[in-house]
Formats: C-alpha cells, sequence, structure tokens
C-alpha cells in the first residue's frame, strides 16, 4: 500500500499544481471576482444616487430663486417691456445680484434667469446676458419643472429648469409664466463625492479580499490535512487499490478512525464474526463484535496478537496502530480463521498419542520376539509355545487401561489407550468409570475426540500439578455411555479442583488456569497461544451439534478434583 502511494503521489508531482493549489487559485479568484462585482455595484449606485441628489440640490435651489417676490416682479416687469435691456443694465440689476447671491450661497455652478424668449437676465458671465440660453428652456416656459444633466456654456452639469410665474399687480395675469429659472452643479462635484465613496468602496473590498484569502488558506490547509496530502487521482488509485485488498483476502480487516467509529469492514469480517448486517459507522465501543476484540484497540496495548472463539470458529486477532508521518489515524485489526488449524491439531494429537503407542507395541513387540529367540535356543520350545499362546491371549500391546471392552468404538478404544500411555508417562493412570458402556461405533470420532481429547488433557495436568491421593496415585476417571444417538461424558481428576474460578468463567475464550510462566509477563486476558481456546471450542462444537459442555463439580484443593460432563448429539451410528 506504501508503494502504491508513493506511486500515487509520483504522478500527482508530474501533473503540476497540486490539487489544493488549484482550490486555492480558484477560490481567490471567487472572491476577488465577487469583491470587484460588489465594489463595481456599489459605486455604481453611489454614482447614481449623487446625481440624483445633485439634480434634486439643484431643482430646489430654481425653485427657491423662482419664487424669490423680487426676482418674479422683475421678471415679469421686463417681459411686460418690448425688448431687452443692455447686458450692462442687467449685470448692475437686482435679478443679476439675486442669482449670484444664490449660486455663491449654495455653491452652484450657474444660477441663470430668462424672460419668457428665454433671453438670459442673470448669468455667471455677465458677457452672455441678453443672448439665448445655450439648452431649450421650453418644458420650463410651458410651465413644466425639469431636470437634466447637459453641457452648457459653462461645462458639463447636471441641473433643473423652473418657470417663473407672473405675481399679484403684475401687467401679466396673476400665474402667467413670464420667464425661468435654470441652475446647475458643476459634474466635478458629483465625482468628487464618488471619489469619497470609492475610497470607502476599495478599504471594504480589500479587507473583504484579504478575508476571502485567508478563509482559502485555511481551507486549502483543512484539505491537505483531511486527504493526508493526496491528490484526487492519488485517493481514486488508493480506493481501488482498498477495494481489489479487501474483497480478494480471505482475512477479516476492520478499520477504526481516529474519532472510534469503525470506517471498514470487508466481506470476511462479517463472516468470521458471525455478523451479517455491516456494522460500517457504528461506534466501535458499541460495535456488535467480542468484548476481546475491542480491549485490543486500548491505548495502553501495543499490537497484541490473541486467539478468541466466534461462534465456532476459532479466531486470531491483531490491532495495529495507522499512523502517517506524525499523525495517528486510527486502528486495523486483522482476523484469520485458524478453526481448522485447531481441528487438525487435536487430530494430530490423537494420530501423536496412536503412534506413541504403535511405539510402545513395536518396542514390546520386539522384546517377545527375543524372548522367544532365546527359549528356542536353549532348547525350551515347550515353554516358547506356551508364552506364544498367552501373547495370543493377550494380544500384542497391553495398554494401561482396564475394561477398555467396554468401549464397543474401535477409535475410542484406540484414543484411550493412546492418551493411557501418555498419562501413564507422566504419572497419572487413567481409568474408566464403573458406568461406562458404548454399544455402538461413533460416527464422526473426530468431534468426539475432540471434546474428550481436551478435557483428558485438562484433567491430567490438573492431576499432575495436584496432590496425590490416599492410596499415593494421581488418576483421571472417564466415564462414557451412549443412549441412542447421544454419547454421554464425565471426566474427573484427583487434581486440586478450579479454585476459586466461577463455572461459566471457564468457558470465556482466552480464559486459563495454567499458573503463569516464571519471568513472563501473562495474565488470564493475555494468555499463551493456544491457552484459554480448548474448553469453549469443545463447548461450541457440542452446542452446535444440540448438545453442552459443561462443570459438574468445581472439586476442592487436596482432591478429588474437578467434574466435568459433556453431551455430544447425532454422534453414535446407532
Amino acid at each position: 500500500m506504501s508503494t502504491t502511494t508513493e506511486r500515487a503521489h509520483g504522478v500527482g508531482a508530474r501533473r503540476g499544481l497540486r490539487f489544493s493549489t488549484r482550490i486555492l487559485l480558484l477560490q481567490l479568484a471567487a472572491v476577488a471576482l465577487a469583491v470587484v462585482l460588489a465594489a463595481g455595484s456599489h459605486l455604481w449606485l453611489a454614482y447614481e444616487r449623487l446625481w440624483t441628489e445633485a439634480e434634486d440640490n439643484a431643482l430646489t435651489l430654481a425653485r427657491a430663486v423662482a419664487a424669490d417676490p423680487d426676482v418674479r416682479r422683475e421678471v415679469a416687469s421686463i417681459a411686460a417691456q418690448p425688448g431687452t435691456p443692455p447686458p450692462a443694465q442687467l449685470a448692475a440689476g437686482p435679478i443679476m445680484a439675486s442669482a449670484e447671491a444664490a449660486r455663491q450661497r449654495t455653491g452652484a455652478l450657474f444660477v441663470v434667469v430668462t424672460d419668457e424668449q428665454g433671453l438670459r437676465l442673470a448669468h455667471p458671465d455677465p458677457a452672455r446676458l441678453g443672448e439665448k440660453v445655450s439648452t431649450a428652456p421650453d418644458v420650463a416656459l410651458a410651465g413644466g419643472e425639469e431636470t437634466a444633466r447637459n453641457t452648457g456654456t459653462l461645462g458639463p452639469s447636471v441641473g433643473a429648469k423652473v418657470p417663473i410665474l407672473a405675481p399679484e399687480g403684475a401687467a401679466q395675469k396673476a400665474g402667467a409664466v413670464v420667464g425661468e429659472v435654470s441652475t446647475g452643479f458643476a459634474r466635478s462635484s458629483v465625482v468628487d463625492g464618488l471619489g469619497r465613496d470609492g475610497l470607502a468602496v476599495a478599504g471594504t473590498a480589500t479587507l473583504a479580499l484579504a478575508a476571502g484569502a485567508l478563509a482559502s488558506l485555511a481551507l486549502r490547509r483543512r484539505l491537505s490535512h483531511l486527504t493526508l496530502g493526496l491528490e484526487p487521482e492519488d485517493i481514486g488509485t488508493l480506493v481501488q487499490d482498498q477495494e481489489a485488498v479487501l474483497r480478494g483476502i480471505d482475512e477479516g480487516v476492520i478499520g477504526i478512525s481516529r474519532d472510534g467509529r469503525v470506517s471498514v469492514v470487508n466481506d470476511a469480517a462479517r463472516r468470521l464474526l458471525l455478523g451479517p448486517e455491516d456494522f460500517t459507522g457504528t461506534d466501535w465501543a458499541a460495535a456488535p463484535v467480542p468484548e476481546a476484540l475491542r480491549a485490543l484497540t486500548t491505548p495502553d496495548t501495543d499490537g497484541p496478537t490473541r486467539e478468541l472463539v466466534a461462534g465456532d470458529r476459532v479466531l486470531v486477532a491483531s490491532a495495529r496502530r495507522v499512523v502517517r508521518g506524525s499523525q495517528e489515524l486510527g486502528w486495523v485489526v486483522m482476523l484469520r480463521d485458524r478453526t481448522e488449524l485447531q481441528r487438525l491439531t487435536r487430530q494430530l494429537d490423537a494420530v501423536g498419542a496412536l503412534t506413541e503407542a504403535l511405539r510402545a507395541q513395536r518396542h514390546e513387540f520386539s522384546n517377545q520376539l527375543h524372548t522367544v529367540a532365546g527359549l528356542l535356543d536353549i532348547g525350551e520350545a515347550e515353554q516358547a509355545r506356551g508364552y506364544l499362546g498367552r501373547l495370543a491371549a493377550s494380544g500384542p500391546l497391553d495398554y494401561p487401561l482396564e475394561q477398555a471392552e467396554l468401549l464397543g468404538d474401535p477409535s475410542l478404544k484406540a484414543f484411550l489407550g493412546a492418551k493411557g500411555i501418555e498419562a501413564a508417562e507422566r504419572g497419572v493412570v487413567l481409568r474408566l468409570g464403573a458406568e461406562t458402556l458404548v454399544r455402538q461405533p461413533v460416527a464422526a470420532p473426530q468431534d468426539v475426540t475432540t471434546v474428550l481429547g481436551n478435557l483428558v488433557d485438562n484433567a491430567v495436568r490438573a492431576a499432575v500439578a495436584g496432590a496425590q491421593d490416599e492410596n499415593g496415585e494421581r488418576w483421571v476417571e472417564v466415564e462414557l455411555l451412549d443412549d441412542g444417538p447421544t454419547l454421554h461424558l464425565v471426566v474427573a481428576d484427583s487434581g486440586d479442583g478450579i479454585g476459586a474460578a466461577a463455572p461459566e468463567q471457564l468457558f470465556e475464550p482466552g480464559y486459563t488456569t495454567r499458573p503463569a510462566i516464571a519471568g513472563a509477563e501473562t495474565d488470564r486476558l493475555e494468555p499463551p497461544s493456544g491457552h484459554g481456546i480448548g474448553l469453549p471450542l469443545a463447548r461450541q462444537l457440542a452446542r452446535r451439534r444440540g448438545g453442552d459442555v459443561w462443570l459438574i463439580s468445581p472439586g476442592r484443593p487436596g482432591g478429588p478434583g474437578a467434574v466435568f460432563g459433556a453431551r455430544i448429539v447425532g454422534r453414535s451410528s446407532a
């Protein structure tokens, strides 16, 4: 997987800019575009607002001048006379004085007053007096008001035109239009106001762009952190590799993220744990897995390996921390099926016991042949014949198992005979109980020997570790009784019992009563490899067939020891 990651990194490096860098540039471009559009919109609205304000101001100023009683009276008087006074007289007249006073007071570009023909009666440039205005006054002279953006003799401006109505007592009819007032503000004043707004907008835009850049940088860093610096193409390659690995192996794989949630469960893991449902995404502490499996991922553990029983399967589980660089990503739990290996181990134990029995038989048979040869050499033919007759009656090998004839199954007889030899070599007598009677051969000797062999082996170990009985013996007693298709087993020993252990605790995967090895840091939660598996496996095997394995008596210190019972249904060929 690391090779694939390095390869993906190399491909990503040759493609140019990294994905996170491209995302950063795109985000910065998007932020800049949004800021420019917002700033432009704001400036445009400000520009329109300033023009509207200038128009309103011009209209207000024009109305004020047009409503001045002196202006109305003077304009009506001039309009009633034929012709227009000379420019010098107009420049010194009251209309020019009122218009200039209003212009200077308001800062307007111009305040122009005309008569009913559009001839100037007041103008900032006295040389223009008496001339017709440069922009059409038709609307105002018709009695209407208007605002306009145009260019006159004084330059570009925004202005307004308002009619002058004749006052009471004038030669004209009261309310008749006798002239008009035209006012305007320079376009530069609008631009100056827009410049002030532009500075504020530019400052705000700069701050927004800076904030967007910082946010984009933070997002880039977060994205790089979440993707571990991988490119999208790299992630796609890793996903393909993960699918190929997780679906193509027989081992179970469970991935746990750093926040304690199950991120990956392959099909093999669900099959081994006998859980058809997919618990991906659930909290690891509440996942439907054995407690011993969760104990592998505690913070104080460091890659332990443990055997456990799930259903009728014996699993070997291991957990490893996943670290990339200095970043801890979580855990990976691996599950391997050792059920068949355990069964083969039990069968090999039985075969080994039979092999030992055959070895002893060969050795004893060789001694017997030497005895016969010696008798013949010294001419004792009758004694040799009698010796051979006794051998024919007793068999070639004398098993240290009394009443073996009560076992009607040859495999059971051979198996217990071999176990008797092993027990004898360890100073333990293996004997059959008084109620033993197996009348029919068993249908599946492998299952029977797995359950019986485990109970006998435990009993022999307990007898060796315990004290001798009152007769100075260490013993193991086995009773077998068939009842139709059901085989009943009882195994007792002369040991010191199971001590303070709870009966059901003996059948928990991983629990063992074997003493710790000197100098080794072992305990009941982490027993030596293979310990604490036999009894749970035997019970699972028996229960799968409708039987069971249980503790009949816990025994006591000084003996007799514990008594275990078992029932195997459907294991007799009756």
